[in-house]
C-alpha cells in the first residue's frame, strides 16, 4: 500500500510543471506569514500616513499572497496549469516593489544626516533608482507573460520568456549593487565627517545633522536597510541562477530551495520592515511621511525664531 502511494506521488511529481508537488502545509504557512505581514504594513501605512508603503510593501505582500495561494492550489491539484502560471509570474515580480522602500528610506536618511555627504542629491537618488526599479519590474513582467503564454507550448518559447525575466533580474541586481555601493559610501562619509560635495550648510542643517548622528533610531533604520538589502540580494542571486539553469533544471525543480531562497528571505525582509518601521524610527521626519503636514515649521518675520506646530499624533522616544 505504501509502495503504491509513493509511486503515485512520484508519478504526479513527474507530470507536474513544477517537477514536484508543492507541500500543502508549507504553502499554508507562507500564506499566513505573508498575510500577517501585509496586513500590518497596510495598518502601519494608514496609521503613520506613509502612503508610499501601500504601492511598495503592501503590493509586494499582495503579489506574494497571490503566488502562494496558487502554490496551495497546486498542492491539491498539481496537474492544473493555471496555478503554476499564476505563481510563476507573481512570485518573480513581487519583491520589486519592496525594493523601492529602500530607495525612499535612503533619501530621507540623506536629508537628515546631511546631503553634503551624498555623492548625488537625494532627489536624484530617488528618481534614478525608482526608474530602474520600474524598468526591472516591466521587463520581468513581460518575460513572465511570455513564459506563461508558452507554458503549454514549445519549450523554446517558454525558455525565451525565461531569458527576458533573467534580463530583468540581472538588471535589478545591478541596480541594487550600485545603490548598495553609494549607500555604504554615504554612511562611511557621515561617520568620518568627510563631505562628498562642496555645498553650503547653514547652522540649522549642521545642528540637525549633529542631532541625527546621535539618534539611535536612525542607526536602527540603517540596520533595517542593511538587513533587507542582504535578503533581497540573496533572493536575486537565487533567481538568477535558477533562470540560468532553465525551467527543467535542478534548481527550479527543487522545492526546498524555492521555499528558503525566495519565500523565506522575502517574508523575513517584510517582517524586518514591520519591526524596524520608518513610522517608529523616523516619526517626525519632514519627508518620510510622504509629505505629511502634521509638522510645519513657520519662520517668524518679527523675531527670526522658529516655531514648530505639531498635531496630536503620538511621538516616540527615538523621534528626531
Amino acid at each position: 500500500m505504501g509502495h503504491n502511494s509513493t509511486s503515485a506521488e512520484e508519478s504526479l511529481a513527474s507530470q507536474s510543471d513544477y517537477g514536484y508537488v508543492p507541500t500543502e502545509w508549507i504553502c499554508i504557512m507562507f500564506l499566513g506569514l505573508f498575510g500577517v505581514s501585509t496586513a500590518l504594513h497596510l495598518a502601519q501605512a494608514i496609521y503613520f500616513k506613509i502612503w508610499w508603503l501601500i504601492p511598495s510593501a503592501v503590493v509586494c505582500g499582495i503579489l506574494e499572497l497571490t503566488g502562494w495561494a496558487a502554490r496551495t492550489w497546486s498542492s491539491i491539484q498539481p496537474l492544473i496549469l493555471s496555478p503554476y502560471i499564476m505563481q510563476m509570474t507573481t512570485t518573480i515580480i513581487a519583491p520589486t516593489p519592496l525594493i523601492a522602500t529602500n530607495f525612499l528610506i535612503l533619501e530621507e536618511l540623506i536629508l537628515q544626516l546631511g546631503p553634503q555627504y551624498s555623492r548625488l542629491s537625494p532627489r536624484i537618488y530617488k528618481w534614478a533608482f525608482l526608474s530602474c526599479d520600474l524598468v526591472s519590474l516591466t521587463v520581468q513582467a513581460v518575460g513572465g507573460a511570455e513564459a506563461s503564454i508558452a507554458a503549454d507550448g514549445p519549450e523554446i518559447q517558454m525558455t525565451s520568456g525565461g531569458h527576458i525575466m533573467l534580463i530583468g533580474i540581472v538588471f535589478q541586481m545591478f541596480t541594487i549593487a550600485v545603490y548598495t555601493v553609494l549607500a555604504i559610501e554615504f554612511f562611511l562619509r557621515v561617520s568620518s565627517d568627510k563631505p562628498a560635495r562642496d555645498i553650503a550648510v547653514d547652522a540649522r542643517q549642521s545642528r540637525k545633522t549633529a542631532e541625527a548622528k546621535r539618534n539611535p533610531c536612525l542607526r536602527l533604520m540603517v540596520m533595517c536597510l542593511g538587513i533587507m538589502g542582504v535578503f533581497i540580494i540573496i533572493r536575486s542571486i537565487y533567481r538568477t541562477v535558477e533562470l540560468v539553469d532553465g525551467f527543467q533544471g535542478k534548481i527550479i525543480t527543487t522545492e526546498i530551495w524555492f521555499n528558503i531562497f525566495d519565500g523565506a528571505v522575502i517574508v523575513l525582509a517584510m517582517v524586518t520592515l514591520n519591526v524596524l518601521h520608518p513610522g517608529f524610527l523616523l516619526r517626525h521626519s519632514p519627508y518620510t511621511l510622504a509629505n505629511d503636514t502634521s509638522s510645519v515649521e513657520i519662520q517668524s518675520l518679527k523675531d527670526g525664531q522658529s516655531k514648530l506646530i505639531s498635531d496630536s499624533t503620538p511621538s516616540f522616544p527615538c523621534a528626531v
